[in-house]
């Protein structure tokens, strides 16, 4: 049996991996700046997280949503502390896309309406209606496009109380910083907007944090910093530092009910021990402060490279924006220099998201390394 062909893959096969760093099975070692899509936040193989994780399977790894499962209330209870968000209520399920599907699903239970509002080069991601709201038309199938959304640029509050005005959207999704659509961030007005307008018109605002939360930016949630209060939080990526895990926070102002929501390995044991893990080595660490004092060294760097038009995103979100397009730029990086870094939407803007533990000696290579493919 093959496999079904829809990745475009580097020829690279990584065997191993420690901290801020991938080994290929001809044992070459690599510079992870980019996480694997923002996955890995506390460093690939942390002994924390093996420790966790080996100690939980040697115990029990899985169990249904049918029992007690202690961890997913001290996994609650810990996020509620690291994040400072009080009183909300933890869902959790496998990943990015269903904690968008299981928020978008409880908008519109909430409010009795069906249509998204959502943003021009979002991405949120690729099941029923998280893809119908991804501005992507190339991934959005037939099936997907019966959802109705209504997409805005950032910034339009006027395009968005028009559509409000209507009375059927159940939600207003947003990537605070936005991920593959090219690092853009909508302005603080512009979210507190937002946060009004749904209130006004009986819509839910949903803080999609699945790439740029869990502490990426240097604080737990990117829209803290904006000073606003969602309805919904969608979590992923970094939650589980490479273990399938998502989840929803939702406002006390939701009211739970059996059979709303439901999953059959969403919060299983093991996904749980993965995310107590992260949370553990994040406070006992302090990698939000780390990524803060670590992007404040990055940007510098970024500042003394003439060809770097534009730095784009906080912490360890970063995107540095070129005149050309980075294809050609991002191979050399990887198969001259050993360096991993992503892409974006936007063909010439190359994406920095590494392991919150990185440090300044690891963007001495980076920026040394660029300089010789520049």
């Amino acid at each position: 049996m093959s496999l079904f062909d829809v990745y475009p893959l580097f020829d690279i096969t990584p065997v191993k991996a420690k901290d801020v760093f991938v080994y290929d099975k001809d044992g070459a070692e690599y510079l992870d700046l980019y996480g694997g899509h923002a996955v890995i936040s506390i460093g690939h193989s942390h002994p924390e997280y093996v420790c966790s994780l080996s100690n939980q399977l040697n115990n029990i790894g899985f169990y249904s949503n049918s029992i007690q499962n202690p961890l997913q209330i001290e996994l609650a209870k810990e996020i509620e502390t690291l994040s400072g968000c009080k009183d909300y209520q933890l869902f959790l399920c496998n990943s990015g896309a269903e904690a968008n599907e299981n928020a978008l699903k409880l908008a519109s239970f909430k409010t009795g309406k069906s249509k998204i509002i959502a943003f021009k080069n979002g991405f949120h991601g690729r099941t029923s209606a998280a893809v119908a709201a991804t501005d992507n038309a190339k991934i959005i199938a037939p099936i997907n496009a019966q959802q109705k959304v209504d997409l805005f640029e950032l910034g339009d509050l006027k395009g968005v109380e028009n559509a409000l005005a209507k009375n059927d959207a159940c939600a207003i999704i947003i990537e605070t910083i936005q991920g593959i659509g090219g690092l853009d961030e909508a302005s603080t007005d512009f979210l507190k907007g937002l946060e009004r307008l749904s209130k006004k018109h009986n819509t839910l605002l949903i803080a999609d944090e699945i790439q740029c939360g869990f502490g990426r930016t240097g604080d737990f949630f990117a829209f803290q910093k904006h000073g606003i209060t969602p309805d919904i939080i969608s979590i992923a990526k970094g939650m589980g530092n490479g273990f399938p895990i998502g989840g929803i926070l939702i406002h006390p102002n939701i009211k739970a009910s059996y059979g709303l929501l439901g999953t059959t390995f969403g919060g299983n044991h093991l996904a749980c021990a993965a995310s107590l893990a992260v949370l553990k080595v994040m406070r006992c660490e302090d990698l939000m402060s780390n990524a803060k004092l670590v992007s404040e060294y990055f940007i510098e760097k970024a500042k003394t490279i003439p060809q770097i038009k534009a730095i784009k995103g906080r912490g360890l979100m970063l995107g540095l924006e070129f005149d050309a397009p980075i294809a050609t730029m991002r191979k050399d990086l990887i198969f001259k220099h050993y360096v991993f870094t992503g892409s974006a939407k936007n063909p010439n803007l190359l994406r920095i998201l590494p392991p919150l533990t990185l440090q300044k000696k690891h963007i001495d290579v980076f920026f040394e390394a660029l300089k010789k493919v520049l």
